[in-house]
């Protein structure tokens, strides 16, 4: 299964949310604990790319579902995680889809189970090699893409 972690946002007026408030308010259809805003629809969006970072994160630290972005429609806006965070939000998906713990992956990897406690923390600076070597005995691999700047 493919993974991104670029989702779409909705960008609404703050005077929408609470009366007389300014700058627009940036929401996640797919997090919706992810909320920010900020005082021009620019300054939402660089917000939202750190909302979206710290929601990605604390879902990984959590080891909770992290949902798949929803389609994105032409035109809409969305925001992307930093690859370190993508990379390893992806191990720990994979690892929750393989069914398989610290443990497990530990002792396939022939590593202590703190390592790859690390590779999973979104705040450990991980060497991505490390993360490829993970994610590959899980039947995965990253690929890695660069676009043009929105």
């Amino acid at each position: 299964m493919r993974r991104e972690f670029t989702y779409p946002v909705t960008i609404t007026p703050a005077a929408e949310h609470a009366p007389g408030e300014t700058g627009f308010v940036v929401t996640f259809p797919d997090l919706p604990e992810a909320i920010t805003q900020g005082e021009s629809r620019e300054d939402a969006l660089r917000e939202a790319a750190d909302c979206l970072e710290e929601a990605i994160a604390n879902r990984t630290r959590r080891r909770m579902e992290i949902p798949m972005p929803s389609p994105v429609e032409p035109g809409a806006d969305v925001v992307s995680v930093g690859a370190t965070v993508a990379v390893k939000a992806a191990l720990a998906a994979a690892m929750r889809e393989a069914g398989v713990n610290n443990v497990g992956l530990a002792c396939v990897l022939g590593k202590d189970e703190k390592e790859v406690r690390r590779l999973l923390d979104p705040a450990h600076a991980s060497k991505l090699g490390a993360i490829e070597d993970a994610l590959r005995p899980l039947g995965k691999r990253v690929r890695i893409v660069i676009e043009d700047a929105a």
